[in-house]
């Protein structure tokens, strides 16, 4: 259960210093570290030209645009080897685009198979490229810790480029100092080096794979010194903006946070977006019933990214590639059509292995219930089980670990807490039966060897008294007490300047009390999502809209009450929503039910 409060009230010095700006705004702002009249504007009028950052401050980009432009003159090979998620992919394709918006054609895009190879460059991948005459390779929101594999394409004469975003590996010398332990390619371009001086050390790997098509267009020879890679150059001023519905995706699919140049990425990706003519966009949008002229942040991380994503987990990442990079019509809708029927089948799946595992939840736990939720299936796919163990941890507000396998004898799963223990310092208690596990406090991976997998559910349970003191529970504070008669759509437009809304720059929330229903209805396919009406004082009618709930979450409805909501400021063109204009959405009644579902 979240355990929500109300936000002090801000300084009068800051009123002061913010007072060109509506109250609520000066509210929002405040508590988002926002405290000077001149952040305040840069963060709500984010400005392309001032707010990007040179991209030639990235270290080893200028060292890494002058090889690519060296194999363009040439005429070799380039292999786009790229991560398989709604990062990697989207990174992908903005690669894919520049060049095939120069003309040039001695390129090829290399996506990992999820299952079968896994995150991360691989030999076996490096020898296939390798017999297809590719020079040189770079990496996309992967490459950082390849360090052996970088090392063997190296010594075939293969140049890599890595561009990456997550951290390099550790490395200690004799004397016992830490430090980075980087792979030997030909350039490294990643911001979370410790001597690059890049400004923005957050980007995701599609803002990094966005910066390199900046830096290629800054470093580019004239155009006499092309002429002979026969390529269309010069291209017109600023043609890398159209690039930023990729970056836009990358940056709200990651969970970045969205300040700095991110909050310019999102920014400016989702204005591409909703004017993008990409056929696959447009028919994907099409099918899911989303008005491209109004996407948000909400239909990038809830209907666009988990389609991108079925597709890996699904076995088949190059069906969301083509989708996003295709110029035919006909393979535009075909595609749309098979995302969205594979990420049903996912759906499905996840629905599947949660009833059985709720199901054996109910006859295992009936009499003794453990701390921790472990259990696992060989015909799992490991790939969905995070998607499950999040379902499962919500339900039974209790850390749960799933597990199932892919090939071998190495079983893989995913781990999720309910905020009572850091999941990280579980699995390091009980670290000898694991194989290997990683991830933060909230959310996991691991795997385990055949031989020790059914220790693991005792293990963690004693692991969690010894550190379920060692991390607690985060507040989630809501923003501002607000009636009824105060949601307008005037309300609704000052809170929207803040957007785009994620990592570090949270949705606002707010504290409805006291209030009591004129309607309660069930809407959706199952009916398995609650429409409450509110009459204003005033005249109008505010909706409010609590998905996976129903009238029986509510006790105080049937007693006829008034109650306490928490809820955010929505504004839904979705026909399934039922919910034009301004509404709410909730995410917590008073008895404490919560929801962190939206729709599609």
């Amino acid at each position: 259960m979240k355990n929500y409060t109300v936000r002090e009230p801000i300084p009068d010095t800051i009123h002061a210093e913010l007072a060109d700006f509506p109250l609520l705004t000066r509210n929002l702002l405040f508590y988002r570290g926002i405290n000077t009249k001149e952040k305040a504007i840069d963060f709500l009028s984010p400005d392309y030209e001032k707010h990007i950052h040179n991209p030639l401050l990235l270290k080893d980009v200028e060292k890494a645009s002058k090889r690519v432009w060296q194999a363009i003159r040439s005429g070799e090979v380039i292999a786009i080897y790229s991560d398989y998620d709604a990062d990697g992919v989207p990174a992908a394709v903005i690669l894919h685009d520049f060049f095939k918006k120069i003309g040039y054609t001695h390129f090829l895009n290399y996506i990992p198979h999820r299952h079968d190879e896994g995150f991360g460059l691989h030999i076996e991948a490096i020898d296939t490229l390798i017999k297809k005459e590719v020079k040189v390779i770079i990496t996309l929101d992967c490459g950082i810790a390849d360090v052996a594999e970088v090392a063997h394409a190296q010594s075939k004469g293969v140049d890599v480029i890595v561009t990456d975003h997550h951290l390099p590996l550790c490395s200690q010398d004799e004397s016992g100092k830490q430090g980075e332990k980087l792979p030997s390619a030909f350039a490294i371009i990643n911001p979370k080096q410790s001597d690059c001086g890049y400004p923005e050390k957050m980007l995701c790997g599609s803002g990094v794979a966005f910066k390199l098509v900046q830096a290629l267009i800054k470093t580019a020879p004239s155009e006499k010194e092309v002429r002979t890679a026969k390529i269309n150059w010069p291209l017109k001023d600023g043609f890398e903006k159209w690039f930023l519905d990729m970056a836009g995706i990358g940056t709200l699919s990651d969970m970045v946070p969205l300040t700095g140049e991110n909050r310019v990425l999102a920014h400016f990706g989702l204005k591409v977006l909703r004017k993008s003519p990409r056929l696959g966009l447009l028919k994907l949008l099409r099918a899911l019933g989303t008005d491209q002229r109004f996407l948000t942040e909400e239909d990038v991380g809830f209907t666009i990214s988990p389609r991108i994503n079925a597709a890996s987990r699904m076995g088949v990442p190059y069906d969301a590639f083509r989708l996003l990079s295709t110029t035919d019509a006909d393979e535009a809708h075909t595609l749309a059509l098979h995302l969205n029927e594979i990420n049903d089948e996912r759906k499905g799946i996840v629905a599947q292995i949660t009833k059985e595992v709720k199901a054996i939840i109910r006859e295992r736990y009936a009499d003794s219930p453990k701390e921790v939720i472990v259990m696992g299936n060989p015909k799992w796919k490991p790939t969905i089980l995070g998607l499950v163990a999040n379902a499962l941890m919500n339900d039974h507000a209790r850390p749960v670990f799933l597990w199932g396998r892919e090939t071998g004898t190495v079983l893989k799963g995913s781990c999720r807490s309910d905020g009572s223990v850091d999941v990280t310092a579980l699995m390091s208690e009980a670290r000898e039966y694991f194989h290997e596990y990683g991830g933060h406090a909230l959310s996991g991976g691991f795997s385990v060897v055949q031989e020790k997998v059914h220790l693991l559910e005792d293990a963690l349970n004693v692991a969690y008294h010894k550190v379920k003191t060692a991390f607690v529970a985060p507040v989630v504070y809501a923003d501002a007490r607000l009636s009824v008669d105060e949601v307008t759509e005037q309300l609704y437009a000052e809170v929207e300047r803040l957007s785009p809304f994620g990592v570090s720059n949270p949705k606002p929330i707010f504290l409805f009390e006291s209030v009591l229903p004129n309607a309660v209805k069930n809407f959706g396919k199952q009916k398995n999502h609650l429409e409450l009406s509110f009459k204003k004082q005033t005249g109008g009618v505010v909706k409010a809209i609590g998905f996976f709930m129903a009238a029986d979450d509510f006790k105080e409805l049937t007693s006829g009450k008034p109650f306490s909501l928490v809820a955010t400021l929505e504004k839904s063109y979705l026909e399934i929503c039922r919910n034009y204009g301004c509404g709410l959405l909730i995410l917590w009644s008073k008895n404490g039910v919560t929801s962190t579902s939206f729709c599609g």
